[in-house]
């Protein structure tokens, strides 16, 4: 396997190479100190994994690893981020298949590349793309997310043309204003303007219930009930979002929201309205994670999805973004949650305080 490292110290750096081989792991590691270098050799070699900085010499990180990407696109990306790069993680995502610390450590590019091939696995199973590929007509890609997701790249970007975004789907406009007014937002006012909506709502949170709004708009499985699979999504990003901190936050309640999107899809196994899984073809996880691959959504994102019933199958270590997805979905849906692996990840003890957290949402629900 060969695996290019780019960065300042990158060249320096033989540590690394000495903690890989201490973990049994024969990779061939080429390290480049600037961009220049990293494209001469991803041109001219394959390379099967390419980990990058934000900054290196000669070009943008994220952009680099987008060239990368036109050469090797089946080559897993990563990114390394110091506590002050954390804003670029969300942007880094587009384009990297992981977000790792820096500096770089053997133990987690170990973690991350199995992790990666892993779901890869998952999601070129024969039997999962042969019956995706049945389906006459996909959900399409959520347009208006996607441009909102990208106007939001602009750290200066106003509520106001947010809100013009919104406002060129009126029938976008109209749901967004009812959920923004109903119970789960609701703060005793009514909206009656998408820009007011936007400053109530926040700009991450209104990003997601557009999401949602298109996701569950487009459903192609007759048996599911959209509404009440919208209404648990909602709830559940809600309570993922509380469970993890910083840019994970937001990924886990992006997965949190989409965990059961793969059900919308005719022909697979999906969960009755008594939380029994019936039908059959595919897991609804796993071709859900297919689908949001498709769409071209963060590699947490659709890891999430597809481990979000089974966390243990998740490599990430410790209590990640799959792990918030299944407590969260699994204490709004009245699933049971998997105190193995909580006890695995050293956050069982968290658990009384998260079903508080999720029975207050579920109140409020009702009121």
């Amino acid at each position: 396997m060969v695996v290019l490292i780019i960065g300042r110290d990158a060249g320096q750096d033989s540590g690394i190479e000495a903690a890989l081989e201490d973990l049994g792991v024969d990779w061939n590691l080429q390290f480049c100190t600037d961009a220049s270098g990293a494209l001469g050799f991803a041109q001219a070699n394959p390379v099967d994994v390419a980990v990058s900085e934000l900054r290196p010499v000669g070009m943008d990180g994220i952009a680099l690893l987008e060239r990368i990407r036109a050469h090797h696109p089946e080559a897993a990306r990563i990114m390394l981020l110091d506590e002050s790069e954390e804003a670029h993680a969300m942007k880094a995502l587009g384009v990297a298949h992981r977000i790792l610390n820096k500096p770089l450590r053997a133990e987690e590019l170990l973690e991350a590349v199995e992790s990666i091939d892993e779901l890869r696995e998952i999601l070129q199973s024969p039997e999962l793309q042969q019956s995706v590929g049945r389906i006459d007509k996909l959900p399409p890609p959520p347009k208006l997310y996607l441009a909102l997701t990208r106007a939001l790249d602009d750290p200066d970007v106003s509520p106001a043309a947010l809100a013009g975004l919104i406002q060129q789907d009126p029938a976008m406009a109209a749901k967004v204003l009812r959920l923004c007014n109903s119970a789960y937002f609701s703060g005793g006012r009514t909206i009656s303007d998408v820009r007011t909506a936007v400053i109530r709502l926040g700009q991450q949170t209104l990003r997601r219930m557009v999401l949602a709004t298109e996701v569950f708009g487009n459903a192609v499985n007759p048996a599911v009930d959209r509404d009440a699979m919208r209404d648990r999504a909602l709830l559940s990003s809600q309570l993922a979002a509380r469970l993890l901190a910083g840019s994970s936050s937001e990924l886990a309640a992006t997965a949190a929201l989409l965990a059961e999107v793969g059900m919308l899809l005719p022909g697979v196994r999906y969960l009755d309205r008594n939380g029994e899984l019936v039908g059959e073809g595919p897991h609804y996880a796993e071709a859900g994670a297919y689908l949001l691959g498709m769409w071209g959504l963060p590699m947490p994102i659709v890891e999430a999805v597809a481990h979000h019933h089974q966390p243990q199958r998740s490599r990430a270590r410790g209590f990640w973004v799959s792990g918030a997805v299944h407590v969260a979905r699994a204490l709004i849906t009245g699933q049971p949650v998997d105190e193995e692996y909580l006890r695995k990840v050293s956050m069982l003890d968290k658990l009384p305080a998260w079903e508080k957290l999720a029975a207050d949402l579920l109140e409020v629900q009702t009121d």
